[in-house]
């Protein structure tokens, strides 16, 4: 399902992200600009057609007004400035032979992360491209991970307790000094981790707040 950039209504406008429909049914809706008092009828236009698309949870974000509604959750950017991490594990890059194995572990694992996005066959493409890899120890898998230059994408952990040695040694494939990522508030497991490596907040977090969900 494509998303749609320019979403027009009478009182404002926003981008409706609804990629995710067929999978999670959760659309997102993105408010760039809305007329003085006109929050409540834009969104619940946006609302309508989410719902029409197959939507059964709405999130926005963008607008000041939204904190009347329930916070979803908060997406946190952090950095870390690199020092010298040794690989404490085995990176393989992706290929075009094994890139559906990693896509399949990718939405398995991150499947109940909150604003983790679906991977489908349209992104072996961008995955192929470089930076994904799957990250083992003596021939057993340990995780898998993607970095776009020193932006790590993602990171997850296949074998229990493995998380940090996932992300060391994805690190040490890094073009920078400096190391940057977003997480979900309520990916708790996750923040515990990078804060260990000593990923700091370096701006001001998203938030998401929720503006539908099932009959509300």
């Amino acid at each position: 399902m494509k998303d749609i950039p320019v979403f027009d209504t009478e009182t404002g406008v926003s981008s409706l992200l609804l990629k995710e429909i067929p999978y999670k049914q959760i659309a997102y809706v993105k408010v760039h600009s809305v007329q003085p008092g006109g929050l409540e009828d834009h969104l619940r236009e946006c609302i309508s057609f989410c719902r029409m698309c197959g939507a059964e949870r709405v999130f926005a974000s963008g607008h000041e007004g939204l904190k009347e509604w329930p916070l979803h959750c908060d997406v946190i950017p952090m950095a870390l400035a690199l020092t010298e991490f040794e690989p404490v594990a085995n990176l393989f890059p992706v290929t075009s032979e094994t890139v559906g194995r990693w896509r399949e572990l990718y939405n398995e694992r991150m499947a109940p992360v909150d604003n983790a996005a679906t991977m489908t066959a349209f992104d072996e493409k961008d995955i192929c491209a470089g930076g994904a890899y799957f990250v083992h120890d003596d021939g057993e898998l340990l995780g898998i991970g993607w970095l776009k230059g020193s932006e790590v994408l993602c990171i997850a952990s296949v074998k229990r307790g493995a998380g940090e040695r996932v992300l060391k040694t994805l690190l040490t494939a890094a073009d920078s000094d400096r190391a940057t990522l977003e997480v979900a508030s309520t990916n708790e497991g996750a923040i515990r981790l990078y804060k260990k490596l000593g990923f700091l907040q370096c701006g001001e977090a998203r938030s998401w707040y929720t503006i539908f969900e099932g009959g509300t």
